[in-house]
């Protein structure tokens, strides 16, 4: 998605992060007016309409990092602050990102999930000198022709997405030689995931025989089921995005329809969303509660503890990041912007409650790390409201690399500004 602000909306609206370390010159002016014992980070994701749930659990595990970080000692024996805000749109998204970094004195900006509001900080970022990262926008423009030196992402880009899930349509027979009907958002992040949707199809023999862009209010899919009841293709994937997924997953159930499920963009909350017996077919996760690893599953019970539920994959993306901005301060021994982004880009490797570390690549700054392809189980075979799916085992698999899923430098090149 390399539009411009006024065009990138999903993580322009739904994923999109943003992590913000003061400049040089903004941090001595910090230290020097009676805050050396306070470190303050801001958040800002959406807290609001279909991106809210998302956001809820964003703003949860990013307060519980906090709480974790202080337990522990702080960060080089200094407590951390968490300021919150709602990102509401691209425009409010940049205010409040200027004035943390300008008032508030933060030391970096955490969040996100729509891509053209994580653009909008992400300029906030680069022009001020700041660290940003990205936790929800999905964009893989915000990797290539919008990358920024000051923003990372811990959140996976679209191409990642679409190349995890495919891996299982294609074992489950799924695309090649297969009719496909896509439904897409349509804005910024639904038009960028069709693209690498596209170009998947494409290498691996699958037609699109009906398409349909469904603007981001719309709550009744009718019109739509019923033109695929008419079209009876072989698969209907999906990229959709928030509240569409869990409208669209109802009403696929309630009208019955025989033609399997499957999507390239999604969030664990909008199938715990659908209700009962109502989520369907395969989707690709950055994350998931039940991955086996202990350092996941610490987090998922100190989350359950404090919540009174699992944690999904946009809240291990905000708390993973945190950790993740903790533990490069206390290496560098400094809140510098530029030393943090020099420390990121070292190959440092970080524990990202997965079976294997994570590592920033310093060309685009994805963090490289494994995926997961989920499958709804059969109704009869959910035990309780959220284990409702199977999922394969890590992807890339244990003997490949962690990029083989993401994009080269010749698919998505970034230039960074200077």
């Amino acid at each position: 998605m390399s539009q411009s602000i006024d065009t990138i909306s999903r993580r322009t609206l739904l994923r999109a992060g943003g992590a913000a370390l003061l400049t040089p010159a903004l941090a001595a002016p910090a230290l020097s007016q009676g805050q050396a014992d306070v470190i303050r980070i801001g958040h800002l994701t959406p807290r609001t309409g279909f991106l809210g749930p998302l956001g809820e659990y964003a703003v949860q595990a990013a307060q519980l990092a906090v709480e974790e970080i202080n337990a522990a000692g702080g960060i080089n024996g200094r407590k951390v602050e968490l300021l919150t805000e709602d990102s509401v749109n691209p425009q409010t998204a940049s205010a409040k990102a200027e004035r943390m970094v300008q008032r508030d004195k933060v030391a970096c900006l955490i969040g996100e999930i729509n891509s053209a509001s994580a653009l909008a900080i992400s300029q906030v970022a680069q022009r001020e000198k700041t660290l940003f990262i990205n936790t929800g926008a999905n964009s893989d423009a915000l990797r290539g022709s919008d990358c920024k030196r000051f923003m990372f992402h811990v959140e996976s880009q679209n191409t990642m997405m679409v190349r995890a899930a495919g891996r299982a349509l294609l074992d489950k027979g799924l695309i090649k030689d297969k009719k496909i009907y896509t439904l897409t958002a349509d804005y910024a992040f639904g038009h960028d995931l069709l693209k690498q949707a596209k170009k998947f199809f494409a290498a691996n023999g699958g037609t699109i025989t009906g398409e349909d862009l469904i603007p981001t209010e719309l709550t009744d899919f009718s019109p739509f089921l019923l033109k695929i009841r008419q079209a009876r293709p072989d698969a209907v994937i999906c990229n959709l995005a928030g509240a569409q997924i869990t409208n669209f997953l109802k009403q696929y159930s309630e009208f019955g329809l025989p033609f399997p499920v499957a999507g390239f963009g999604f969030d664990l909350a909008l199938a715990w969303g659908a209700g009962q017996g109502n989520f369907l077919g395969t989707w690709p996760v950055v994350w998931h509660h039940m991955v086996d690893s202990p350092s996941a599953q610490k987090f998922v019970a100190a989350f359950k503890a404090k919540y009174k539920r699992p944690p999904e994959n946009q809240g291990w993306s905000d708390y993973t990041s945190t950790k993740i901005v903790a533990q490069a301060m206390n290496a560098t021994k400094s809140i510098d912007s530029m030393k943090i982004v020099e420390y990121l880009e070292s190959g440092a490797k970080f524990d990202i409650h997965k079976t294997r570390e994570g590592y920033f690549r310093p060309w685009d700054h994805e963090l490289m790390q494994e995926m997961y392809a989920i499958t709804a189980l059969p109704p009869e075979k959910v035990k309780n409201q959220y284990d409702i799916f199977t999922s394969t085992g890590p992807l890339p698999g244990p003997g490949e690399s962690l990029e083989v899923l993401a994009t080269t430098k010749e698919e998505n090149a970034c230039t960074f500004p200077a």
